[in-house]
């Protein structure tokens, strides 16, 4: 019961500070005195500051502002991507307070290889942290592949990066400080449900990067699936005999709506084997935005399949919106056209209205904040994670 009223009153005030300890009573319904006492520990445990007493005009003792703390407790960001690495520290405002991003060409390097320098960039932000005065109390990796439910970091698969049963314990240089892996696309949606107002309670959050994923948000809970594998959006053939697939499979999602398939669309994909831009997503953008008309019909044409798989999406599962993330969201000018007559044509035995698809505004930010929001999330439901002042 303490430990359901220390989160209660810790929600209280994140919420609505700053709050003084008899605001906070009124809130939740608890004694002053028993809000006092959870102030107190939650003081103690470095979740609360509490400011100097202050004159408000009222009869009675002056009050003391509560306010989540902006030192003290945070939640380190984790991200390894084809194309780059990430890491970010996060109070538990919910405020970014270290950023890093670097590119790099993750796909078929040494698994060890990559891991070591997620690592060192995991050390240089908690250096940063640690300046400002922030505490790492956990640490969660974004990646984009399979991580099975149930205990022990562990890969599953991750075809893009070249991974297949990737143990991190077996690679983390610092046996104290490997991180709790989580599919990437299931913290994009993650993101978005903790960060974004007002907040959707059941829907569907697709996102591009090299590859495609997806992830099912239900009342405000991600849904995984009986082993994990839940939201393999990229894998659904949307044309049973269409162009092979990496999976196995025959006309993947992936093969109409990817990165590398609108690349190869809009011409602007390499011939010649060498390395393509190194921001596709941006040149899309820049080119879709100067009128260029093979990007654009590359872009349309990728709208349609997408259009094509989210309607089978909203038909199985009824959501309340559909979310484009990562790539996506910064593609979505030329997208959502598409993807909406698609929707309109197909989905036909429910209402559905145009304004419920819609870009996340977090881009390609989601799964690395995600990341980070894991371990503020789980504090601010159970602030007894946190060692006792």
């Amino acid at each position: 019961m303490r430990r359901q009223n220390l989160a209660v009153v810790l929600g209280a005030v994140r919420v609505h500070s700053p709050l003084s300890r008899a605001d906070v009573a009124g809130h939740v319904g608890l004694t002053r005195a028993a809000v006092s006492s959870l102030v107190d520990e939650l003081i103690g445990r470095g979740a609360l500051t509490e400011a100097p007493a202050t004159a408000s005009g009222r009869v009675g003792r002056p009050g003391r502002a509560l306010a989540v703390s902006e030192s003290g407790p945070a939640g380190l960001g984790l991200e390894i991507g084809v194309t780059h690495l990430g890491a970010c520290v996060v109070d538990l405002r919910g405020e970014p307070q270290v950023w890093r991003r670097v590119e790099r060409a993750n796909a078929g390097r040494p698994v060890g290889q990559v891991l070591a320098e997620v690592a060192a960039l995991a050390a240089e932000a908690e250096a940063e942290a640690s300046a400002l005065g922030l505490r790492v109390e956990g640490r969660v990796l974004a990646v984009p592949g399979v991580v099975p439910n149930g205990p022990g970091a562990v890969v599953e698969r991750a075809p893009n990066l070249g991974w297949h049963g990737v143990r991190l314990a077996d690679h983390w240089p610092d046996a104290d400080t490997v991180p709790e892996p989580e599919n990437e696309a299931n913290l994009g949606a993650l993101a978005e449900c903790w960060s974004t107002e007002p907040a959707l309670e059941t829907f569907v959050h697709v996102s591009a990067e090299t590859g495609i994923g997806s992830a099912l948000v239900i009342d405000g809970r991600l849904f995984r699936g009986a082993r994990g594998f839940a939201g393999e959006l990229g894998h659904i053939p949307i044309q049973p005999e269409g162009v092979d697939c990496p999976c196995g499979s025959r006309g993947c999602l992936e093969q109409y709506a990817g990165e590398a398939a609108v690349l190869r669309e809009a011409g602007l994909a390499p011939l010649d084997g060498t390395a393509g831009p190194a921001d596709p997503v941006a040149l899309l953008a820049e080119r879709a935005a100067a009128g260029h008309p093979p990007t654009l019909a590359a872009l349309d044409r990728a709208g349609q399949a997408l259009g094509l798989a989210l309607a089978s999406a909203v038909e199985l599962v009824d959501p309340d919106g559909l979310v484009l993330g990562g790539a996506y969201a910064e593609l979505a000018d030329w997208l959502l056209p598409a993807v909406r007559a698609e929707l309109a044509a197909r989905v036909t035995v429910r209402p559905w209205a145009p304004e419920a698809l819609r870009p996340s505004a977090l881009g390609r930010r989601g799964p690395l904040l995600g990341a980070a929001l894991t371990t503020v999330r789980r504090i601010m439901a159970d602030p007894t994670r946190l060692p006792a002042g």
